[in-house]
């Protein structure tokens, strides 16, 4: 008898495919077959939840989130693992990006701030991830009183390394070129599988894995079984058990069809 499963899927690029910015009719299949065999569905994401906007078609199906990276997890009203930067290292960040000119946003307990001196978070959290809600970014100030789950800036890789260097108490999961998302210490997707599995009772060896970005690296080695979708970068494939299709072609139906999960 197949053992019950927790699933854990990521959403840009792995449940939402980046050129429709929808759930394929294949995957909301997929899971609602999966949750009809037994098995549950938790989100994995780097979006705070104020922009999880584009999952209305199975979120009846979704038993509890890793958000911002692991940072905030939670079931229901219920805050099951909740880890903040250093207040000091966030504001190091946030006058970091006003002097080099670089676009950051701040992720808050309750609320957003957003700084863009180029357009770049526009251009690509608006245009090309189809994220909404940014419009309800309070002022930075205002954000920085409150415990920050995570801060995302728009640079490339050899900047993130020297800043990364500055910031003993945070850890960094890249999974666009143009931004990194960086979170406390100890604060990522793998983690959050582990909380939940913990809070939950759960083995994390019946857990299942899905992701595409470098922000997954940590979930994809942690699960039981790590699935990298077609559509993924190639040091994700690397690490995962098993690469699937890609999002736009049926990749998570195919998975758990392959390990009999559906």
């Amino acid at each position: 008898m197949q053992p019950s499963y927790a699933l854990f899927f990521d959403i840009d690029g792995t449940l939402v495919s980046f050129e429709s910015h929808q759930i394929p009719p294949s995957t909301i299949l997929a899971l609602t077959q999966a949750k009809a065999n037994g098995h549950k569905v938790f989100i994995a994401t780097g979006r705070p939840p104020i922009i999880i906007t584009n999952l209305g078609a199975i979120e009846h199906l979704i038993d509890g989130y890793v958000t911002t990276n692991g940072a905030l997890c939670f079931v229901g009203d219920e805050v099951v693992s909740c880890k903040h930067i250093p207040a000091d290292e966030a504001r190091l960040v946030v006058e970091d990006s006003i002097e080099k000119n670089y676009g950051v946003i701040v992720i808050g307990e309750k609320d957003v701030a957003v700084l863009d001196p180029k357009g770049d978070v526009d251009m690509i959290f608006r245009q090309h991830l189809a994220v909404e809600n940014l419009n309800l970014a309070k002022p930075v100030e205002y954000v920085l009183q409150q415990r920050i789950m995570q801060i995302t800036p728009f640079f490339d890789k050899d900047y993130e390394q020297k800043l990364m260097q500055r910031l003993p108490g945070c850890t960094s999961g890249r999974w666009h070129p143009a931004f990194t998302d960086i979170t406390a210490m100890g604060a990522d997707k793998g983690e959050g599988v582990l909380a939940m599995a913990a809070h939950l009772g759960f083995d994390p060896k019946y857990t299942m894995a899905f992701g595409d970005g470098g922000n997954d690296t940590s979930m994809i080695r942690t699960a039981g079984i790590g699935v990298a979708m077609g559509n993924a970068i190639d040091d994700l494939k690397k690490e995962a058990d098993f690469v699937t299709t890609s999002v736009d072609e049926d990749g998570i139906l195919n998975a758990l069809r392959h390990y009999g999960l559906i």
